[in-house]
């Protein structure tokens, strides 16, 4: 009995772990770590129920071993905790402090991570927006909840998946969220990888875009008030068309774990890591940066490089040991921000890894859920 105790001890001592450390190049690994980060207060149950096992089934050194595995197996999963609170002391201040605006919901609860609502649903409209290549190009729209009549702004999502994966249903749960705080929600498909090659994602999200202003009065969204939010591959395609687009429509842009210099993003990838982003990239711009062709297509999707002084407000939401997508990329646009004075905020979450957001009420979802909603009401305020 006293070896398996010890050996669970371990096995939870080493899995917490991935809250403290960078979780190594390894899909399943990496999934593991959402769950030990996002849902860590679950998971403290078992190293606490497995140490009062220990004190009356163990004795001696076995004891103290276990007891001493356990504690930090507890120390670690409440790190995330810990470090959310520690953020949420300062975060609407900070957000007001970039953007104006006031916050509408609490940025951190203990409460929320045990007990949370679902959003009310309402239909969503599904719509064909363009046919390029003979690919139906989709769009998903979420009404507004009603509020007097008026217009909404527009959030306009931009799925993830490494470019050549991923649809427009990810993380629907979001939308409904945000539809049902006052504000429409268009989730986008683009054509993926290898088959399309940038600049078609631009130009379908650019399609999506003229498409939502044709259709405003029928939607009842206000076409000069749209925001546009993507993660990862999505992030990087949400910022390229805010910054490149140079349409004053465009109030602002969330960009959550993404890369945005794409040359610095080759420098950067390895056929050994967890997604084999060599092959990601080369998929997406057809071959490397090693021609003039490809350079320029390589730097028309950095959004770093196409930034300027009119470009958009700019929310960054990064984990600090993300797996798949390295934080410095966020970091190196947020100095660009401010090097050209664009209003501008960076949420860097401590523990948190690539997809974080996957649950909404986690440590990481609840803190991007109050960014998130305090931004869009500072940059879409009429």
């Amino acid at each position: 009995m006293r070896w398996i105790i010890l050996a669970l001890a371990v096995l939870l001592a080493a899995v917490s772990l991935l809250n403290l450390v960078r979780a190594p190049d390894w899909s399943w690994v990496w999934k593991l770590a959402i769950i030990v980060g996002e849902f860590g207060h679950w998971l403290v149950l078992l190293p606490l129920g497995l140490a009062v096992v220990a004190v009356f089934a163990t004795g001696g050194g076995a004891r103290v071993a276990a007891l001493a595995l356990c504690a930090v197996a507890v120390v670690a999963l409440v790190r995330p905790l810990l470090s959310a609170r520690r953020l949420a002391e300062n975060l609407p201040r900070e957000l007001r402090a970039a953007f104006g605006g006031e916050a509408r919901l609490a940025a951190f609860s203990i409460a929320r991570l045990y007990f949370h609502g679902v959003a009310p649903r309402r239909p969503i409209i599904t719509a064909t927006v363009a046919q390029p290549d003979g690919q139906e190009l989709k769009l998903d729209f979420y009404p507004a909840a009603p509020a007097g009549g008026a217009p909404a702004p527009c959030l306009v999502v931009v799925h993830g998946g490494g470019w050549d994966s991923g649809d427009r249903a990810q993380l629907a749960e979001w939308n409904h969220r945000w539809a049902a705080r006052g504000y429409a929600v268009a989730a986008v498909s683009y054509r993926l990888a290898p088959k399309w090659i940038w600049p078609a994602q631009r130009d379908d999200v650019l399609a999506a875009l003229a498409w939502l202003k044709v259709h405003a009065a029928r939607l009842n969204l206000d076409p000069t008030r749209l925001v546009l939010l993507g993660r990862s591959a999505g992030g990087q395609i949400a910022a390229a068309v805010a910054y490149g687009a140079h349409d004053p429509a465009i109030r602002g842009v969330v960009s959550l774990y993404a890369p945005q210099d794409m040359r610095f993003a080759w420098s950067v990838s390895r056929e050994d890591d967890a997604l084999n982003s060599i092959n990601l990239m080369r998929q997406y711009f057809g071959g490397p940066p090693d021609s003039p062709e490809r350079i320029a297509r390589y730097e028309s999707a950095s959004g770093q490089l196409l930034l300027n002084k009119s470009s958009p407000p700019t929310l960054l939401i990064h984990g600090v040991p993300d797996t798949l997508s390295w934080e410095r990329h966020s970091e190196r646009l947020t100095l660009r921000l401010e090097e050209v004075g664009v209003p501008h905020y960076y949420l860097r979450l401590p523990w948190a890894t690539h997809g974080f957001d996957y649950n909404l009420d986690g440590p990481g979802g609840q803190l991007a859920d109050c960014a998130i909603d305090q931004f869009l009401a500072a940059v879409t305020a009429p």
